[in-house]
């Protein structure tokens, strides 16, 4: 505001006549407020980039062997609210890895820089083999879980559910609604972390037996 008004001021000035004055006026002027635009553009574009890679934590899953091809995983859950307790339950799991699935309702890049958050509700944790024979012919495990956005712990207590389904073709803010999900190797003593990105879910090792399991996990078993 300050560079407009020496702006301003230098260009009446120098109309009036007094050249130099004005001149030096609207320079100063005008150097002020390229400064302020630039500032405001660089500001926008930190914000901008924050929105679309803003995340938080669905669960954390904890892993402990039980036998060959056989765990036991504990998902902890963070508190829905402030004042919400994390909950946590202990599932069997089959296989070589943990996969969980949820679903995700993605906004578009507007809406998300305007402020809404990619919404999810957890479906399911499954375990799974990674040779295709033993995932066809070997032990089944899946369990249903719950949790995530509701409608109260949302902005403004709307339904984003609802509303992405009902009223998309007056305001076209929803990207897509779908099944995602993430999966990494499972190992005695193994810990990460799911989060949800503006993009869906992500999972991360925590810890070195996880990190060591996920690098060294990904080989085909025939």
């Amino acid at each position: 505001m300050a560079g407009v008004i020496f702006l301003l001021s230098g260009l009446g000035a120098f109309f009036r006549g007094k050249f130099l004055s004005g001149g030096l006026g609207a320079i100063g002027g005008g150097g002020l407020a390229a400064a302020a635009a630039i500032a405001a553009l660089l500001g926008m574009n930190v914000q901008t980039y924050a929105r679309l890679t803003y995340e938080r934590p669905v669960a954390t899953i904890q892993v402990k062997q039980l036998g060959p091809q056989y765990y036991e995983t504990t998902v902890i859950q963070p508190a829905a609210n402030g004042t919400d307790a994390p909950t946590t339950a202990v599932y069997p799991l089959h296989g070589d890895q943990w996969r969980i699935e949820a679903q995700v309702l993605r906004w578009k890049p507007w809406a998300t820089v305007l402020g809404l958050d990619t919404q999810y509700r957890l479906d399911r944790l499954s375990g799974r083999y990674q040779s295709i024979q033993q995932e066809r012919e070997g032990i089944r495990s899946v369990h249903d879980l719950s949790g995530g956005d509701q409608p109260d712990a949302l902005p403004w207590r709307i339904n984003a559910w609802d509303m992405a389904r009902k009223y998309r073709r007056y305001v076209d803010a929803v990207d897509t609604l779908y099944g995602g999900g993430a999966y990494m190797p499972m190992a005695d003593g193994a810990e990460y972390e799911v989060w949800i990105t503006q993009s869906g879910l992500v999972a991360r090792p925590t810890n070195e037996a996880a990190r060591q399991a996920s690098s060294e996990g990904w080989t085909e078993v025939n």
